[in-house]
């Protein structure tokens, strides 16, 4: 593999991540539609609009030019919000070779197709091996990341020469990478874990305690769980970075944009006025209305993610929906995941 890396787009966690292929010796080419961002990229080495404070690698020059941040590259990593990522898939095919290493660092479903962000990039670049698709995910804040402060974070993929590739190009002295071939997993875990943050943030704002928020994590992972394997993932991914690991730095992390907007919403403000206030991609908006679709679909039971959902777009309290999640009829906690039914009580 050639030291030729691009990454797209150059938010915070994009930036990062080309912070972290520069500290491990790779020219890399970081891609954005912003010229003035470009600009500031090469000629300050900073990024201020997503990190501030921070000086970037000189080994990371930005470009505009996705044919030229695309051409002759051997890896890609995909750090776009999921609504873009069809659209920057289409957008690279021309450019790009059929070995060419494919990394995805995205947390969402697309909205109305339902789909994860691997089954995307296999609409849309058919000429690809889907075996060289890999997802990165984890408890991995960009601000930290970009600190060097320890992190670790998994990386799947159908075929394991593709895992231990992406593995190889990102593992460092302060980013271990571990390998798991769960796709599904990894994907369902970075994405619905949005969405109790967001319920995390809610009750913060209510000031309902830590008590309110460890039950509504523990009983989110359930929910995650169950919803993941019905859509093929195995439930002992869950129980690993990319589902608890994930879960508990994104629910009680000031740097998380999930729990921030939940935590206003619990407030009392609109989400057209937190989205406005945010600035940026809240990814566990959109993940919940994908969610409580899917969890029609596939018939599994999600009361957090359902009253969350009211809470958004139905004008429904937060109070409200706290009330009724206490006052859900009574059921043991222990439940087969993939169907959401009570289990056989064994004592």
């Amino acid at each position: 593999m050639s030291n030729k890396v691009s990454v797209l787009v150059a938010g915070s966690w994009g930036t990062a991540l080309a912070s972290v292929l520069a500290d491990n010796g790779k020219q890399v080419l970081l891609w954005s539609r912003n010229e003035q961002q470009v600009l500031e990229i090469n000629e300050k080495h900073t990024n201020s609009r997503f990190l501030q404070d921070v000086e970037l690698s000189p080994h990371i020059v930005a470009t505009s030019s996705l044919q030229e941040a695309i051409e002759d590259a051997d890896a890609i990593l995909l750090v776009v919000p999921s609504s873009g990522m069809r659209e920057v898939a289409s957008r690279i095919r021309p450019f790009l070779k059929k070995e060419t290493l494919l990394i995805h660092a995205t947390k969402g479903f697309e909205t109305g197709t339902l789909k994860r962000m691997t089954e995307v990039l296999a609409d849309e670049l058919p000429e690809m091996d889907p075996k060289r698709f890999v997802v990165l995910s984890g408890p991995s804040h960009a601000e930290e990341v970009i600190r060097q402060c320890p992190t670790t974070v998994v990386v799947a993929a159908q075929d394991l020469e593709a895992a231990e590739a992406a593995q190889d190009l990102l593992i460092n002295s302060y980013f271990r990478v571990y390998t798991n071939p769960d796709v599904a997993g990894v994907e369902v875990g970075g994405a619905l874990k949005n969405i109790i943050a967001l319920g995390a943030g809610l009750t913060d704002g209510l000031g309902f305690g830590d008590n309110a928020k460890a039950a509504l994590m523990t009983r989110g992972l359930a929910e995650i769980a169950r919803l993941g394997t019905a859509m093929g993932a195995n439930p002992l991914t869950f129980a690993g970075l990319a589902g608890i690991g994930d879960l508990i730095v994104t629910c009680t992390s000031k740097h998380s944009r999930n729990w921030r907007a939940g935590n206003k919403l619990g407030q009392g403000l609109p989400l057209d006025e937190v989205l406005a206030e945010m600035g940026m991609v809240v990814e566990g908006v959109k993940t919940t209305k994908a969610a409580y679709e899917l969890s029609r679909s596939f018939q599994v039971t999600m009361p957090i993610t359902d009253e969350l959902y009211q809470v958004m777009f139905s004008g429904k309290s937060p109070n409200l929906a706290a009330q009724d999640l206490m006052g859900r009829v009574r059921t043991h906690e222990i439940e087969e995941v993939a169907s959401g039914s009570s289990a056989n009580w064994m004592g």
